[in-house]
């Protein structure tokens, strides 16, 4: 079978476009959006915050560098999955560079299942200015006392109560539920009975942010970072009643749902961590020859020579796994592209978190400080390791899709 990783000529063109602005108007005031969330309320945007975060999204979008997100779709650029994990690269060098090109996690998820599943009034309201920057999401689905990563577990009492349904129960890790902008959530529940197929009892619903009931318990931390003003929250639902209408497709729904969701959003973390790597090698090899220690420049003591070698060579890998499993996604069978999101949803983030760690150490102490972005990086791409399913998961899913060639066990 004849895989192509490479990219239409206009969207090479468009891609150098994209790489010009991360370059030159994200990267330069990244270090100064940075040091205004310790400025005042954490959780809400200051002035200048604004003024650099929209400034740079009105460019985007003045220039057409919008929604990239949008693949094989009429709509936006039509972009391949392959072709947009190019494009994801680029942006994942800096934790702007996605919300400035409005291909931010998790709204481009709840965005294909406004666009997918959602009504007409959802689209209107919701999918709309989702689509336009104007406002931001969160997609609500972690249970702190269940084993999420089954996602079987799921355990939030959906009951459904004349025209509307009624919420009880926590979500935590409800990545952008601190943003003052997010509007809405598409929350996973359970609609149906212990005694029904497991994978018919659960269901996804649209709850406005503001519904009476809900109560942000706290940030959760992330190796004692709060990630402001993202974060990722602990939530109580108590008696959120929610139009009836508001449930996507229907009662035990949620899976068929989710499956479409979570798919893209894996792979799109996974294109981001290597435009990460990319920026920590780069920062690594400009200070092995600026800095010298024992009268020779950081580059020719140790083995640093190697270790550059090394993350250029694991750098490459990781990115053509991670477009073969684009071209697995591009033909349209989510059941054969699933142990490919596996394999690199797993070799991605480990891969990353490798070449920022040797990037801090080529900088020594500073590495870890708030002098160098690095410690935010790795931060980061740690969470990885751990968001849309654990590496211990998707290994299991792909031992299994290997022995299965071997086997007609039930594994």
């Amino acid at each position: 079978m004849d895989m192509n990783f490479g990219m239409r000529a206009e969207n090479r063109k468009l891609l150098a476009r994209v790489a010009d602005m991360v370059r030159n108007d994200v990267m330069p005031l990244e270090e100064e959006y940075e040091k205004e969330v310790n400025t005042g309320d954490r959780w809400q945007f200051t002035e200048r915050q604004s003024e650099i975060l929209e400034g740079l999204k009105n460019k985007a979008k003045s220039q057409g560098l919008w929604n990239f997100w949008l693949t094989n779709s009429d709509k936006g650029f039509g972009l391949s999955t392959v072709e947009y994990a190019y494009f994801a690269e680029e942006m994942g060098r800096t934790p702007l560079g996605a919300e400035v090109f409005n291909c931010s996690a998790p709204d481009t998820g709840n965005m294909e299942v406004f666009e997918r599943y959602g009504t007409e009034a959802m689209k209107q309201e919701w999918l709309a200015p989702l689509l336009d920057g104007q406002i931001r999401s969160a997609y609500l689905m972690t249970e702190p006392d269940v084993a999420s990563s089954d996602a079987t577990n799921i355990s939030m009492s959906c009951v459904r109560d004349g025209d509307h349904y009624v919420l009880n129960g926590e979500k935590w890790w409800s990545s952008g539920a601190g943003d003052p902008r997010c509007k809405v959530y598409i929350v996973m529940v359970k609609t149906g009975t212990d005694d029904m197929p497991k994978h018919q009892r659960h269901s996804m619903i649209v709850v406005p942010a503001g519904a009476q009931g809900i109560e942000v318990l706290r940030p959760m931390l992330v190796y004692g970072a709060d990630d402001a003003p993202h974060g990722h929250m602990h939530i109580r639902f108590t008696n959120v009643r929610v139009p009836a209408e508001n449930l996507l497709l229907g009662e035990g729904r949620g899976f068929e749902i989710s499956q479409g969701r979570l798919g893209p959003g894996r792979i799109h973390h996974c294109m981001r961590a290597i435009g990460q790597a990319e920026s920590a090698l780069e920062l690594m090899c400009k200070r092995s020859l600026e800095r010298e220690a024992f009268g020779k420049p950081l580059a020719q003591l140790g083995a640093n020579f190697d270790i550059i070698a090394e993350c250029r060579m694991e750098i490459e890998q990781a990115r053509l796994l991670c477009l073969k499993a684009a071209w697995y996604m591009d033909q349209g069978d989510a059941r054969a592209a699933a142990p490919w999101i596996s394999m690199i949803k797993t070799v991605a983030p480990r891969m990353a978190l490798k070449v920022i760690d040797e990037a801090a150490q080529m900088f020594g102490a500073q590495g870890i400080s708030q002098d160098t972005p690095l410690a935010n990086k790795w931060t980061h791409v740690r969470t990885l390791r751990l968001a849309d399913g654990p590496d211990a998961v998707h290994r299991r899913q792909i031992a299994r899709a290997e022995l299965k060639k071997y086997t007609q066990m039930k594994l």
